[in-house]
């Protein structure tokens, strides 16, 4: 590519195009710099073409060079032609910046120097797609640089240039109608009337020929009214008017290849939707919605056509009025996509449902008209298929309703809740169900899906709308409560609203059912809702997270509670479920209960009293669902209550410990709680845990831990009991839980032939035979005579009523597996539930000691977890388990500062964790108990210890000594109490032959805590010569190397005894390669590498520290080494041995090529051997090259060299004419060439001149000498022909000749 540059510049400096030039190799040489902005302007990268057209106008700007402007001009058309599509529109956009910072630049002569370069009419056939885009990016460039539509001459080529560019549409497609269209929508009006329209007249004219011309009549008439008046628009195409009921068949016509010529990009067509502003400007909207949309470009059943459609309908939405509006809406268009939206909803169909929602949401952003928005609304609810509305009901294209059309929709959803009206609905059914349809109950069906609609629909809206207020949240909360629980009686009464209207249908028990489900999911969007308003207040409370409370501070909850009360004890509604006398009596009390705490509010922790009220009432609302557990749940959290917030309660804390506290009475109530299979009660448990964490006690803690103790469900009866109803209570907790565990129906179910394989039961044997011996069937001195009937009866039931007995016990035995499976199952799905608290409780209260009561729990927990079944559902238990403890505890940045009463427990449960590591046989599982004793450590260091006095305060400036500081500093650790521990594992890992340490565990000691580098550093430099494996020794010299790379250390030695530690390094490295063997081992290699590694550091480490250490014990071991053929023949030990003698010294010795002349005969045998021919073409051919060469071809018929071989023993390289003397047209000039008249030294007509002539001379002479050296040898091949038998044995005798000479030429070369 390089080439091809200088090429172009020569030739430009030869045809003297621009300024005379100096510099004889002219002035674009001077650097490459320039050039690299042309190749990286042709990069497909689009920064990279960017970034290159920026340093171009930079480059330009500051140099001020006419030639090299001139250069950029030409090179930048040149480009514009390029082969590769990504470079083309690189040059048109560089061409375009230029043009734009060079104003006196004309554009007419850049125009000219386009069609020259990429003439249409001259360039060749196979060239014509690239000159097109040349002169269509031409133009694109003149255009975009802004000066097009002020140089009038320029524009009127141009679109000249472009109009004929659009016979090329195999290449260019509709790209020249496009750019036309652009540049006339940008042309001022009084440049249009004189400059264009005379040229466009023809176009303009025949505007429904082509959607392309169509489109620019419909620009023209939006950008120039003044111009294309109804009356010179007659005068084109015969009326004043586009869109009327002559046009409409063309229109329809246009408008449908428009639609498939637009299909790949997926997007409205312009020319549809400039036709749909120009009729709305000519007032003919329905004629053009009705006859070309509805009635025309509906029936033609094609996806592009429709989805054209369905795009005009959405993008219409903001032009239109409320007239116009209610023909859209209620059209067949409408009607077209709600029968797309339901055939769609399998996974294969192209989904525009989206799309369509995309239109609504702009739409509704930018109108601020509530009723126009209101209608939008309503005509996409009423869209109907069986009742159901096509528009998804959890859409939040709500969130942009203006407040009072907000208001106006939901109270019309609730209107049409109560009276449902499906005949403002426009309806649709497919053609599936209207195949399935059944006559009966189909209106009771739709009004059904209706109404489950519109209760999802008003659910979602408390949590999309963004102008939503706290009345209208309430309304929602109120309709959603009382016909989910209630029903009015048939009086009217106006105290309670949602009971003044009748539904004209009732509800019936499924449908208050769903309304049940939609409500708690609801009151969960309440909890967790922030506060509404615009007020300061609501702004403070927001700013500090505050949820679930109105701006006073009331919880959404206890409205509701208080509603619920009212609507108890009014006598114009009645329950769905009534309560009983105790339900009644728990509600009373609870809502009394509520009332107190609300009074203690100021008095105690606000936070405690918020979670005690959410909980309550919470659970008490659960009473409406009628369920039996809900009453015992509640009593006890009443009496937890009472305890909680009672005044003895911290008198019989000091005195009582027996009764357990409110806190673990609460904490046992949320782990039942996290037993039900509501969403809503599971996430309501956890928010009010982490209210009481700081509150949470020891024994607290251990109900929690308690859950994961595999004792504790032995002695214990299971929190989880699974019943007969078993799956159908699984499959609706599992639809509820969003966050739950994995479904159970993936458990393996290999339980199921087991006892089809199982060995015959001998208690059942022993009684089939008592029941056979009964019956005399065992009798020998009877065998030949039969039993009678009867006897075979009684026989017969004894067996079957045995038989029986078996296989129910069989069937007991699958029942009792199957329950323990899904026993199994659950336990372990509330398990996961748990463990959320434990990770809510470490992240939350990080600072708290009971954390470490929480660590062996955790690490018995994942090791059970290791040891158990390998399904999934157990693979992620394991896996959530194991986060939880890396990133919840371990990596916490946040630990307990209050360890110093704990400082003897903790260092214990160093000890503990670092032996359990090192007699664990799992080497993952021995990682977590090392981790965490790390964390310990961690803690331990963290915290100052009250006998040490407090370190010196250091200003901010100084934070190397900061660092320092804390470094020295151990705080409440041990170290040398904790050094004696990681010692002893230290030891067992470079000594014991399996140890689930690993060296990643101690570097990473070493690296988090230097404090402890000093203890242990001992133990690895004895460990260097004293450890009995081989693996074991590179372990511990790569361990050391670490150690002494770590800058820390040096803060605790002193230099006298750095210089000891080197000294005694190196002395133990040196007793290790001693020890190595002549050949050296495979085992013994890495200890090797780690060995001269070490040393290698150690012998830089004394000549830069100029340390007093003799160094001659190491230079007698390593000297004998660089014998030894291992370390030779390896590269990465040889570059190793060598670094470490450079450090004596020593310098590694040069290798002598050595090239001698046998070898060389050898590599030329190899060689000849590749270009073996086969013998029949050798004499044919060699006949010829004797008789014109007039040389005896030498070779044992083996292929001579290229430069001496005849012409008739051709390789294919000189076949084709790819090798000198290889001309197969012209065998006599080949064989002048090849023979005498090279050698009268006659000149070649070369393409390097005399040198070439010169270097084949050489190669000629060298072939010779071999010629000669191994000619003697060599055989003439008779020049007469042969018949074809004695041809093969020719060949093979002189193939076994061959074989000979080779051997006896291969031998003296060996010898030398």
């Amino acid at each position: 590519m390089a080439g091809m540059e200088m090429e172009e510049m020569e030739e430009m400096e030869q045809r003297g195009g621009g300024a005379p030039v100096t510099d004889p190799r002219g002035v674009l040489r001077q650097g490459r710099a320039f050039l690299d902005f042309f190749w990286d302007i042709a990069k497909p990268e689009q920064e990279v073409r960017l970034a290159a057209t920026e340093s171009l106008l930079r480059h330009l700007r500051e140099g001020k060079k006419d030639d090299e402007l001139k250069y950029t001009l030409k090179r930048l058309v040149e480009g514009l032609g390029a082969t590769r599509e990504a470079a083309r529109p690189g040059f048109s956009l560089a061409l375009a910046q230029v043009l734009q910072a060079f104003e006196e630049i004309p554009l007419c002569s850049i125009l000219e120097q386009i069609k020259e370069k990429h003439n249409l009419e001259k360039v060749k056939k196979k060239l014509v797609r690239n000159a097109a885009f040349g002169n269509f990016f031409g133009v694109m460039a003149l255009f975009q640089s802004g000066r097009l539509v002020k140089d009038r001459k320029a524009l009127l080529e141009s679109i000249q240039l472009l109009q004929q560019l659009t016979n090329h549409q195999t290449h260019l497609r509709d790209l020249p109608r496009k750019t036309l269209i652009d540049i006339t929508s940008e042309v001022p009006e009084t440049v249009f009337e004189e400059v264009l329209f005379d040229i466009l007249q023809g176009d303009l004219s025949s505007a429904f020929t082509s959607p392309e011309n169509l489109h620019l009549l419909l620009v023209g008439m939006q950008k120039f009214p003044g111009v294309l008046k109804p009356k010179k628009l007659k005068k084109l195409f015969g009326s004043p008017t586009v869109v009327n009921e002559e046009n409409i068949s063309r229109l329809v016509e246009l408008l449908k290849s428009a639609a498939k010529s637009e299909k790949e990009d997926k997007k409205l067509p312009s020319v549809v939707f400039d036709l749909l502003q120009v009729a709305l400007k000519e007032g003919a909207f329905e004629l053009f919605w009705n006859e070309v949309v509805e009635n025309g470009l509906l029936k033609e059943k094609s996806g592009p056509v429709s989805y054209m459609c369905y795009r005009l309908l959405g993008s219409a939405l903001p032009l239109l009025s409320m007239e116009q509006l209610q023909v859209v809406l209620k059209g067949k268009v409408m009607l077209h996509y709600g029968e797309h939206v339901v055939a769609t909803q399998f996974p294969q169909g192209f989904k525009f449902a989206a799309e369509m929602e995309g239109y609504i949401d702009a739409f509704l952003s930018g109108c601020n008209d509530p009723e126009r928005q209101l209608a939008v609304m309503k005509g996409f609810s009423t869209l109907t298929n069986q009742g159901k509305p096509v528009l998804l009901s959890a859409s939040r294209v709500v969130r942009h309703l203006q407040a009072v059309a907000l208001q106006k929709y939901i109270c019309w959803l609730k209107d049409m809740f109560l009276r449902p009206d499906l005949d403002c609905c426009l309806e649709f059914s497919s053609n599936r169900q209207k195949q399935n349809r059944e006559n009966a109950d189909i209106a009771q069906q739709k009004t059904a899906r209706l109404r489950k609609w519109i209760i999802h629909r008003l659910v979602n809206i408390t949590e999309s709308a963004t102008r939503k207020e706290e009345s209208l949240v309430m309304d929602i909360a109120r309709f959603c409560f009382f016909h989910a629980f209630f029903v009015a009686k048939k009086k009217k009464n106006s105290q309670i609203a949602e009971a003044s209207v009748l539904p004209s249908e009732p509800l019936n028990e499924r449908d208050h059912t769903e309304i049940e489900n939609y409500f708690f999911g609801l009151l969960q969007t309440l909890n967790t809702l922030p506060v509404l308003g615009d007020t300061a207040e609501a702004a403070a409370l927001r700013e500090k997270h505050v949820h679930g409370v109105t701006v006073d501070g009331k919880l959404w909850v206890f409205l509701l509670a208080e509603y619920a009360n009212k609507l108890l004890s009014s006598e114009h509604v009645k329950a769905v479920k009534p309560f009983t006398e105790e339900q009644r009596d728990i509600w009373e009390r609870t809502l009394q209960s509520v009332k107190n705490l609300q009074k203690k509010e100021n008095k105690s922790d606000s936070a405690k009293v918020g979670a005690f009220q959410q909980l309550l009432l919470s659970i008490a609302i659960h009473l409406f669902k009628n369920e039996s557990e809900t009453v015992d749940i509640l009593s006890d959290l009443l009496n937890c209550t009472e305890k909680a917030f009672s005044k003895e309660a911290k008198k019989k804390k000091k005195t009582d410990n027996s009764e357990p506290g409110w806190v673990e009475v609460m904490v046992e109530i949320l782990l039942s709680l996290l037993a039900q299979p509501s969403l809503l009660l599971r996430r309501i448990s956890k928010s009010v845990f982490v209210w009481i964490c700081p509150n949470l006690t020891k024994r607290g803690l251990q109900l929690i831990l308690d859950v994961f103790d595999p004792n504790q469900e032995q002695n214990e009866e299971s929190a989880v009991v699974v019943m007969e109803e078993s799956n159908k209570k699984t499959k609706s907790a599992q639809d509820t839980d969003e966050e739950g565990s994995e479904d159970s129906s993936d458990e393996d179910n290999t339980d199921s032939g087991d006892e089809e394989n199982e060995e015959v039961d001998e208690n059942f044997r022993s009684q089939l035979m008592k029941v056979l011996q009964a019956g005399n069937t065992l009798e020998e001195d009877k065998s030949d005579e039969e039993l009678d009937d009867e006897a075979m009866m009684a026989l017969d039931k004894s067996i079957s009523a045995l038989f029986a007995e078996q296989q129910k016990r069989i069937q007991a035995k699958k029942d009792e597996k199957d329950r323990m499976r899904k026993e199994k199952i659950l336990r372990r799905d509330f398990k996961a539930k748990v463990l959320d608290l434990i990770d809510v409780f470490l992240v939350k209260q990080a600072e708290n000691p009971l954390v470490f009561d929480i660590i062996e729990p955790l690490l018995h927990l994942i090791e059970q977890s290791m040891s158990s079944d390998s399904d999934k559902q157990e693979l992620d238990f394991l896996q959530k388990t194991a986060n939880i403890f890396k990133n919840s505890l371990c990596r916490n940045k946040q630990y307990c500062k209050r360890v110093a009463s704990l400082q003897e427990d903790l260092h214990a449960l160093v000890q503990r964790l670092v032996e359990k590591a090192c007699k664990h046989t799992d080497s993952a599982v021995a990682l977590y108990y090392f981790s965490a004793s790390l964390y310990l450590l961690k803690v331990l260091k963290g915290n100052t210890s009250p006998t040490l006095p407090p370190p010196e305060p250091k200003k901010q400036s100084d934070s190397r000594a900061q660092q320092e500081s804390q470094l020295l500093n151990p705080g409440c650790l041990k170290v040398k109490k904790v050094a004696v521990v990681y010692q002893q594992a230290l030891t067992q890992f470079l000594s014991k032959r399996n140890s689930p340490l690993t060296c990643s565990m101690f570097h990473d000691l070493f690296k988090r805590f230097p404090i402890m580098c000093k203890p242990l550093v001992d133990t690895l430099v004895k460990f260097i010569t004293a450890a009995a494996r081989q693996h074991q020794q590179a372990m511990a010299c790569m361990l050391l190397h670490k150690v002494l790379l770590l800058h820390e250390l040096k803060l605790f030695v002193t230099e006298k005894e750095w210089e000891e530690l080197i000294t005694r390094s190196i002395s133990q490295v040196t007793e290790c390669l001693k020890t190595l063997g002549k050949p050296i081992m495979k085992a013994e290699k890495e200890k090797v590498v780690k060995s001269l590694e070490l040393l290698n550091f150690l012998l830089k480490t004394v000549t830069g520290q100029k340390l007093n250490v003799k160094l001659t014990e190491v230079e007698k071991v390593l000297l004998p080494l660089k014998q030894l053929e291992d370390i030779g023949n390896s590269p990465r030990l040889d570059s190793l041995y060598w670094n470490v003698m450079r450090w004596l010294n020593y310098t590694k010795p040069k290798k002598e090529k050595t090239a001698s002349k046998p070898t060389q005969g050898a590599e030329l045998l190899k060689r000849k051997k590749k270009g073996f021919l086969p013998e029949t073409k050798k004499r044919k051919n060699r006949k010829k090259g004797t008789q014109e060469n007039g040389l005896a071809p030498g070779g044992d018929g083996e292929a001579a060299a290229p430069e001496e071989q005849p012409l008739g023993a051709e390789t294919p390289k000189h076949k084709k004419g790819l090798v000198p003397g290889g001309s197969k047209k012209h065998p006599k000039r080949a064989g002048r060439e090849n023979g005498a008249a090279k050698e009268g030294g006659g000149e070649l007509p070369t393409a390097n001149g005399g040198d070439a002539v010169a270097d084949k001379k050489k190669k000629k002479r060298k072939n010779r000498k071999r010629k000669g050296a191994a000619g003697s040898e060599a055989e003439q091949v008779p020049a007469a022909k042969k018949a074809k038998g004695s041809v093969v044995q020719e060949t093979q005798q002189k193939q076994d000749k061959a074989k000979k000479k080779r051997k006896e030429k291969q031998a003296p070369v060996l010898q030398e």
